[in-house]
């Protein structure tokens, strides 16, 4: 997946690729246009800027993915289940009713696809929510390669994310998702993080003193025992012991940095009312010392 500012340059990349004669035109779907392939380029890219300038304030418009099976996928996937996996895909991202252009690349040594749509809703015209979309993709693929049996040849060995009642290895699972949640950056709060897991279907509820992990079915009840969050070699990280004396420790610097503060606010405000006073004793006995300065008049010297 790939976030880009301007619609324009990736549809421009893929239209010259189309030209120069290393793409084709490959699918596409919820435009006015019967076939938009049939026009030139600017008709389909007027197709997405339409759309995005009734929201001139967002920013990274362009909804942009590389679709790329390997060799033996390829031998699997067809051309029609590739545009009917895009469609779905496209349906699973929330992209679904979305206008967007597929084109066919072979510039490389193997045959891969860019999507290139608009992240400005056709309908609403607010941004579509992009939050964990990488996540979702993850699990998608990992759909599709359990759907068509894809072949993990020559591929570095991808975790299962995909958790069920009938999921093998469940606790080894649960730990490496834990895992790679741990090393994502934007997940900065425990609200994120508890909705990333949902993503998963897993939840992390509280059970007597401690926590436990939860796989969730699709009717959103516990699909398989639990298993205790202490059973884990990592855990997630706000739900940890190191995370929680982490947060303790820093509650306790901030509330001696307050307290500090404090401190030193009296302190200024008594070493200003000093200065003040010193001041204005100055000032008075300046007045009173100063001293007086007698005019002389001058007269008229006389001529001899």
């Amino acid at each position: 997946m790939h976030k880009s500012a301007y619609t324009e340059n990736v549809m421009m990349y893929n239209e010259k690729k189309v030209n120069e004669g290393v793409a084709m035109f490959f699918h596409f779907k919820n435009t006015r246009s019967v076939n938009p392939f049939n026009y030139d380029e600017h008709h389909r890219l007027k197709i997405l800027l339409d759309i995005e300038d009734e929201n001139p304030r967002a920013w990274n418009k362009c909804f942009h993915v590389s679709f790329n099976p390997s060799t033996e996928d390829y031998k699997i996937l067809d051309d029609a289940t590739i545009k009917l996996e895009i469609e779905n895909m496209m349906e699973h991202m929330g992209y679904g009713h979305q206008p967007y252009f597929v084109y066919r690349h072979e510039d490389l040594e193997r045959v891969h696809f860019h999507v290139v749509s608009t992240r400005i809703d056709c309908v609403t015209h607010q941004k579509i929510k992009d939050n964990f979309e990488r996540l979702k993709m993850q699990r998608f693929l990992h759909q599709l390669e359990e759907k068509y049996n894809l072949p993990l040849k020559d591929k570095p060995q991808e975790i299962n994310f995909r958790f069920s009642a009938r999921s093998r290895n469940i606790k080894q699972n649960l730990e490496n998702l834990f895992t790679h949640l741990n090393g994502l950056d934007e997940l900065s709060t425990k609200d994120l993080y508890d909705q990333a897991l949902l993503t998963f279907k897993v939840e992390v509820q509280k059970s007597g003193r401690g926590h436990i992990a939860v796989v969730l079915g699709d009717d959103g009840k516990p699909a398989r025992y639990p298993i205790r969050l202490s059973n884990f070699k990592n855990k997630p990280k706000f739900y940890s012991k190191e995370n929680k004396l982490a947060e303790h420790e820093t509650v306790e610097r901030k509330q001696k940095i307050d307290k500090s503060q404090d401190i030193d606010l009296t302190k200024v405000g008594v070493i200003a009312r000093d200065l003040n006073r010193l001041v204005e004793q100055s000032k008075q006995s300046n007045k009173s010392t100063k001293p007086k300065i007698k005019n002389r008049k001058k007269g008229r010297q006389k001529r001899f």
